[in-house]
């Protein structure tokens, strides 16, 4: 492939979707996106992620919300800019896997309501888990761009990533994403990283990352110099610690050279301007942790996303075991290895956290396995790039037969028997596609919904914190 061409970077905004979702547990409400929506259209971004990962969940257990009908208010606003989600594979915006019927629905209808570019990752990098997703994706005319779980590790080397990328122009995807969301590409490594695939695949390459660690503007700065076409960037008051680096700081760092993404920063003031009382007001009530906002360099040693370790100290604090904190950090690289050292991200992420706890907690590892963790080594999410460590199979799971295939080739078509189940509930097609994801929150949300209409107070209204998706 020809030398680098050097041209203006591309920038993609977060705020709407993984900035609140990495720094306030995915609260931001819709009522406090859609002023500052016409501001935001005037800027010239690349794209504004501002739906899926957590965002589904979030909207349906906590705010009350109706997902769909933020999609399609955000479109309303967005006239001119592409709207993105995060997509979690066969798992959707879940946490098991669906038929494919199930997944090829939900894909139609994200289109369908506003979705331009969805982005489409596994938690095991397992390229069959983003097959049904792609191909619907394309078939409904939206952009299919996968993302690979960037982590690390030995079987991770420069050979795996281009050929994974290979693998993934073959499918075609449209473009390709490092989804980096721990915070571990360093920048010297993420210019040998960006050379090689560019070597490797056509595609254009758009680069996430957290910057959690510490590096990640630096990090941006070499991607880009070796070929990077997009970068993810947060608005300042929501931006650093587990969130993105700020997209004011990365446009003026890249001001006045062939890279220049050419934003006005009097305008992207305006919006930062809007979104600092909200970052106060999260700091106030304690909804933003001084933990997420500071770096943690130990992120590199542990690799645990930011999201993953907020979900941790939960689960701690439930117990009374904040004193085991340490302690579980470093029981959680062991239990990495032992399952095939899968990147840790949604699913992967809560189901490794999760066990170290348990085997933290129990004084001896393995004595209670969680049913993910079972579900893991029986293959049901798919193939690890190592193989499980043979003497926590025998004691986990025992002589139980494993998966070998696809795990979604073994599932039944199910959207005829979620529309039965929810029948009574469905006002919007949509809503059959949130009860497949979240049955019982979904549920709730249809009682709230209903009561609002015949203007009960029902006591499901009061949504109460929960552990959080990475």
């Amino acid at each position: 492939m020809s030398e680098q061409v050097k041209k203006p970077v591309k920038i993609t905004e977060t705020v709407l979707r993984d900035a609140h979702q990495s720094l306030i547990a995915t609260r931001m409400t819709t009522e406090q996106m859609l002023p500052i929506i016409d501001k935001m259209d005037q800027v010239g971004y690349h794209s504004v992620e501002c739906w899926g990962g957590a965002t589904f969940d979030s909207c349906l257990r906590f705010l009350k919300e109706d997902p769909w009908e933020r999609l399609r208010k955000l479109k309303d606003g967005f006239k001119h800019t592409k709207l993105q989600m995060l997509f979690r594979g066969q798992n959707i915006l879940g946490y098991r896997h669906y038929a494919d019927d199930v997944v090829e629905y939900f894909v139609q209808k994200s289109i369908a309501n506003g979705i331009d570019i969805i982005r489409i990752f596994d938690c095991l990098n397992d390229i069959r888990n983003l097959q049904t997703a792609v191909k619907a994706a394309i078939k409904e005319k939206g952009h299919a761009q996968v993302a690979l779980s960037y982590t690390l590790g030995d079987a991770y080397t420069l050979d795996y990533w281009m050929d994974v990328a290979k693998r993934v122009e073959d499918m075609g995807a449209h473009s390709l994403c490092i989804k980096d969301m721990a915070g571990l590409l360093v920048p010297y490594q993420a210019q040998e990283l960006l050379s090689a695939l560019k070597s490797a695949t056509e595609l254009p390459i758009q680069l996430h990352t957290h910057y959690t660690s510490g590096v990640a503007s630096m990090t941006y700065l070499k991607a880009v110099e070796n070929g990077c076409d997009i970068i993810d960037t947060a608005m300042s008051p929501l931006a650093l610690g587990t969130s993105q680096p700020a997209t004011e700081v990365m446009v003026e760092a890249f001001k006045g050279t062939p890279y220049d993404p050419g934003l006005d920063q009097n305008l992207l003031a305006e919006i930062a301007d809007y979104f600092r009382p909200l970052r106060e007001k999260c700091l106030d009530s304690g909804l933003m942790n001084a933990k997420v906002l500071g770096v943690n360099i130990k992120t590199l040693l542990y690799q645990v996303p930011g999201g993953m370790l907020s979900n941790m100290i939960s689960q701690l604090k439930e117990q009374n075991a904040e004193d085991k904190y340490e302690e579980v950090l470093k029981e959680i690289p062991r239990v990495r290895k032992d399952l095939g050292e899968p990147p840790l991200v949604t699913p992967s992420s809560q189901i490794v956290g999760t066990q170290a706890v348990f085997n933290v907690l129990m004084g001896e590892r393995y004595k209670v396995a969680t049913k993910e963790t079972k579900a893991v080594l029986r293959g049901e999410y798919g193939q690890t790039v190592k193989p499980f460590d043979p003497e926590v199979v025998k004691k986990v799971i025992g002589d139980e037969p494993v998966i070998t295939c696809r795990p979604a080739d073994l599932l039944e078509p199910e959207l005829a028997k979620l529309e039965a189940e929810m029948a009574q509930w469905k006002e919007q097609d949509e809503d059959v596609l949130s009860y497949a994801l979240f049955p019982q929150v979904a549920t709730e949300f249809f009682k709230y919904r209903q009561a609002q209409k015949t203007r009960i107070d029902p006591s499901v209204a009061d949504g109460k914190a929960g552990a959080y998706p990475v």
